[in-house]
């Protein structure tokens, strides 16, 4: 008899470590701020908030929410 959870091997928990990882990243970037990288990536054009690390970290939290969303829907069953 199972209790209808999801079992989640060891690629299942690196998957769902990496969402909360990049949004951590993300937290840091904006605290610490990410401008002595920003000077090594620009272009030498105007600063924009869609450039520098934080917005790539972002993105990178958003894209790997999928197995978070998995799990979700799993539950619910």
């Amino acid at each position: 008899m199972t209790s209808g959870k999801p079992s989640l091997g060891i690629a299942d928990w690196l998957s769902l470590g990496a969402a909360p990882v990049f949004a951590l990243m993300t937290l840091l970037t904006l605290i610490a701020g990410d401008h002595h990288i920003g000077a090594l990536c620009s272009q030498g054009g105007a600063p924009s908030a869609l450039t520098g690390m934080a917005p790539m970290y972002l993105l990178m939290a958003l894209f790997h929410l999928a197995p978070w969303l998995r799990l979700r829907t799993a539950a619910g069953r």
